[in-house]
């Protein structure tokens, strides 16, 4: 399993496909605050109501500050239909390589209804302005979580 990240590490640099196959590099948000969240999969209950969380919330993040970027294994092409079918409005790349996932501590073992599988860990990793972890969150649950994140932030 990878090494999770902890406030003051450095962000893995990363540049990713979005929903369109335009990339989209962490290095590009340089100068504002970066939310990174890890979720397992689009078009999936947990997964799209997070997504849609952070959509409903990104006029107030974007007001603080914050840029919010959503990574899972999946293709450009899933991205695109989950983008349009739920109006989604972050930004949302994909890794089926799970290389950035895994420099992220956000691929590995979990428990999952009591059994140890290897897949994504959900995760936010919060990035300051100069490419800095300012907070790490893991096996965050789906469902609260943007609410959480903005209270932690003080927003």
């Amino acid at each position: 399993m990878s090494e999770r990240l902890t406030p003051g590490d450095t962000a893995p640099a990363f540049t990713l496909p979005d929903a369109d196959g335009k990339d989209v590099s962490l290095a590009g948000h340089r100068g504002r605050k970066v939310i990174v969240y890890f979720y397992p999969a689009a078009l999936t209950p947990g997964c799209t109501k997070q997504a849609c969380d952070f959509t409903d919330n990104l006029d107030l993040l974007a007001g603080a500050g914050y840029d919010v970027i959503g990574v899972s294994p999946d293709k450009p092409e899933k991205l695109a239909r989950f983008r349009d079918q739920e109006n989604l409005k972050v930004t949302l790349v994909g890794d089926p390589s799970k290389e950035v996932l895994e420099r992220y501590g956000a691929f590995g073992e979990k428990k999952m209804y009591g059994k140890t599988v290897t897949g994504v860990i959900r995760s936010t990793i919060v990035v300051d302005e100069q490419g800095k972890v300012e907070q790490a969150f893991y096996n965050v649950r789906a469902t609260g979580h943007v609410a959480k994140i903005i209270k932690d932030l003080g927003i």
